[in-house]
């Protein structure tokens, strides 16, 4: 029988009597229902297990990344120790450097001595307040010499050569005027030298 052929109307829809439907009939209702069942177990239990699919593969690619990132720290690990320790070594040689604060005084007298071997005049010799850093204090020092050229420039690498940490920084040289020392113009050079002092730990607050 043709499904084109039935009358709807003239069949008895009572699910009790459902063998007696046209053949098309029954066979369109049982293709429905398993559509219908499919659906609904793709919709309650499928996609369920879909999501926990593609959270898992989520998490097996970060997994993976951070298996990648510790294992390239596990292999160079050696070698950021080696950095490390010559990082504390280059800190503790610094610090070594810096005069104690019992030492400032004569390293000022250190510097002063240096610029007249030198050679040099001063005509400023003044240190500024201290300069508070995270772990030292800069203690900066203005300085005004005249001289000849290769002077000032033994003055430079005579504060180079002291056993503590002395910078230059600011360095400015100008003629002083048509007066002659030697063959030379007389110079003068202000500066300001920068020598670093550790700063004492404190207690932590209670």
């Amino acid at each position: 029988m043709n499904i084109s052929e039935i009358n709807f109307a003239d069949i008895d829809w009572d699910f009790n009597v459902a063998w007696s439907w046209p053949r098309p009939v029954r066979i369109a209702v049982i293709l429905l229902s398993c559509i219908l069942i499919l659906g609904a177990g793709i919709y309650y239990d499928t996609l369920d297990q879909v999501k926990i699919l593609e959270t898992t593969h989520k998490k097996e690619i970060e997994l993976k990344a951070l298996f990648v990132l510790k294992h390239n720290q596990a292999v160079n690990l050696p070698e950021y120790q080696q950095q490390l320790r010559i990082i504390k070594q280059r800190l503790h040689d610094f610090i070594k450097q810096m005069p104690m604060e019992e030492e400032i005084a004569g390293l000022l007298i250190d510097i002063s001595q240096t610029g007249i071997a030198s050679g040099l005049e001063f005509k400023l010799f003044k240190p500024a307040p201290p300069i508070r850093q995270e772990f030292y204090s800069e203690l900066p020092i203005n300085v005004e010499v005249t001289g000849k050229y290769e002077e000032l420039c033994l003055f430079i690498s005579g504060l180079a050569a002291l056993p503590r940490i002395v910078t230059v920084h600011d360095l400015v040289i100008v003629p002083v005027d048509k007066t002659k020392i030697g063959k030379q113009s007389a110079m003068l050079m202000s500066v300001l030298v920068k020598t670093y002092r550790e700063n004492k730990s404190t207690p932590d607050a209670k």
